[in-house]
């Protein structure tokens, strides 16, 4: 699930930095929440009687909020309604504590989400470093736990990530979070204000690549960090595994040498009494999995941050392309 502008700096924070899993910038919604918006999920894992769901009924497709999730949320609708589902779209709902409130309680039948998000942000379970791992960890649980299903991961990593030109890489010798580590009291590292704090942001790099101490860290929005970066405001910055300006930029994408954060690969998350319903709506939809590489989501998610193009539009283009829909 979240088009982006590069324009000057804002002191903005994303909800979900890796809850979002690790996601793309925040964009202007291709299509607005519900009025009111989901309901929170009950404490301790409870839910609300979830809405039913039968055969032929519409399938509810939602997304986060930001323009990977836009795009993904667009395909999954695309090849329903190309597969005969009548699908209703509940795209922009927010951040991931709203998107799985909303599965939960039933408001919503399926939305992309990440291995690592459902790991460490939905089950507040520590950190695995091994894809199938961390896909059996949150696929297991999600069943027991919410009656919900993993459906195939798709190859791509949206992986949390720390980045560079390559010309001020090479200018310092850095190619690795180790050595970007090694070199800090050089470096302005720019990043969402929470990433200061969280276990997964400054203070886990810390512990795993060593106590350092940066010349400058800046609190940015996530629209603008690659802008800074390009301009020379910025040294490193935060990064995703898919954003489209890694690609378009020619960036360097430091080494995670450690294995700090945890995979990131997207799938969607549905409810389980629905496939019950709809016996061919997970084949719909697995069809699409191989095809999302980190390559591929880098283009199509700079066609719409970069380009500006339509969610929609970028989506079905791909799908046509692939042979997915007519």
């Amino acid at each position: 699930m979240r088009v982006k502008a590069m324009t000057g700096f804002v002191l903005l924070m994303v909800a979900a930095l890796l809850a979002a899993c690790g996601g793309t910038t925040p964009a202007a919604a291709p299509t607005a929440a519900p009025a009111g918006g989901p309901t929170a999920a009950p404490a301790g894992g409870a839910t609300a009687a979830p809405a039913p769901a039968a055969s032929g009924s519409p399938i509810r497709v939602a997304s986060k909020d930001f323009t990977e999730q836009f795009i993904l949320g667009e395909m999954y609708a695309l090849l329903l309604e190309n597969a005969g589902f009548t699908v209703e779209r509940k795209l922009n709902l927010g951040g991931t504590p709203v998107a799985q409130a909303a599965l939960v309680n039933g408001e919503i039948d399926l939305y992309p989400e990440y291995t690592g998000t459902g790991l460490l942000t939905v089950l507040k379970l520590p950190v695995q470093s091994d894809p199938q791992q961390v896909f059996e960890t949150v696929k297991a649980a999600y069943g027991e736990q919410f009656q919900l299903t993993w459906l195939d991961p798709a190859p791509m990593n949206n992986t949390q990530a720390l980045a560079m030109t390559k010309q001020r890489a090479e200018e310092l010798g850095i190619t690795t979070i180790s050595d970007m580590a090694a070199k800090a009291s050089e470096l302005i590292l720019a990043g969402p204000p929470e990433f200061q704090e969280r276990e997964d942001g400054l203070p886990g790099i810390k512990q795993a690549y060593g106590d350092f101490t940066l010349k400058e860290f800046k609190a940015i929005d996530p629209g603008l960090r690659y802008k800074a970066l390009v301009d020379g405001q910025t040294d490193v910055v935060v990064a995703f595994g898919t954003d489209g300006e890694i690609s378009a930029f020619d960036l360097l994408v430091l080494k995670d040498d450690k294995g700090l954060f945890p995979p990131y690969q997207v799938a969607p998350v549905v409810r389980q009494q629905v496939l019950d319903a709809n016996p061919t709506l997970a084949a719909t939809l697995n069809a699409l999995a191989p095809k999302l590489t980190d390559a591929v989501m880098q283009r199509l998610n700079y066609e719409v941050s970069g380009k500006q193009r339509e969610p929609k539009d970028v989506a079905q283009e791909f799908l046509k392309a692939e042979g997915l829909i007519k």
